[in-house]
């Protein structure tokens, strides 16, 4: 089993052109794994793990409802955002400037074979992350992703998740909200849940906060939490 993840940086990236991207890494490990089925000696299956920071961009996954975004497509493209539907699960996400996105395309046959605990995985690894600036980030019971004060008028949520996964291979991931414009949330109701807020860290610690230092943080819990080896 191969447990290095290769980590890419991706920089400032369209939605569509980083989608495509995904989708030829995540192509490339099927075909890996078909081929070790007949070879003599089976090789290994890679693994990955990208950044990206995206242009606006409000993303529906193939279960969501188009209801929840609030405002028609004209009135997005006037605030210069895109809207896309695609092949996650979830409800309707915003991608944007000053948020964090991962996305780990894995075999999860060099790790485990169980999608919940992968999810729960990346939580934690946010969790964790979160913690390293004062922050108790929680769960909320039937909505993926990681929140703040749960079960109190004042949950609001900081990392929203959508996977997919074929042949235990992952594609989409995490999108953690650092130093984002929150105003952008105003035009959707956020992963289909209503009467919550939404937060970035920058706001909970009023004061901009380095994304680059963030990913570093992210990325030592998400190697501590699969027992994965990082290349760059």
């Amino acid at each position: 089993m191969n447990k290095t993840v290769e980590v890419q940086e991706l920089g400032y990236r369209d939605y569509r052109d980083t989608w495509d991207y995904q989708e030829k890494l995540f192509g490339q490990i099927l075909e890996q794994k078909k081929g070790r089925r007949t070879e003599a000696v089976p090789g290994e299956t890679s693994n990955y793990f990208l950044y990206v920071e995206h242009p606006h961009v409000y993303t529906l996954g193939k279960s969501g409802d188009k209801a929840n975004l609030l405002v028609s497509e004209a009135v997005l493209r006037e605030r210069g955002a895109s809207f896309i539907h695609i092949n996650r699960g979830g409800d309707i996400t915003y991608h944007g400037p000053g948020q964090i996105v991962g996305y780990p395309i894995l075999d999860l046959e060099n790790f485990f074979t169980d999608i919940h605990k992968y999810l729960r995985l990346l939580e934690e690894m946010v969790i964790c992350t979160l913690s390293e600036y004062g922050l108790q980030g929680q769960r909320s019971p039937g909505e993926t992703g990681v929140w703040l004060e749960v079960g109190t008028p004042r949950a609001r949520k900081i990392c929203a998740m959508g996977v997919r996964a074929s042949r235990w291979v992952t594609m989409h991931g995490f999108a953690l909200n650092v130093n984002t414009d929150l105003s952008y949330f105003d035009l959707m109701i956020p992963c289909g849940i209503r009467g919550k807020g939404v937060t970035s860290l920058s706001a909970e610690l009023g004061q901009h906060v380095p994304t680059a230092e963030v990913k570093k943080h992210l990325l030592r819990h998400f190697a501590t939490l699969f027992g994965a080896s990082l290349a760059y």
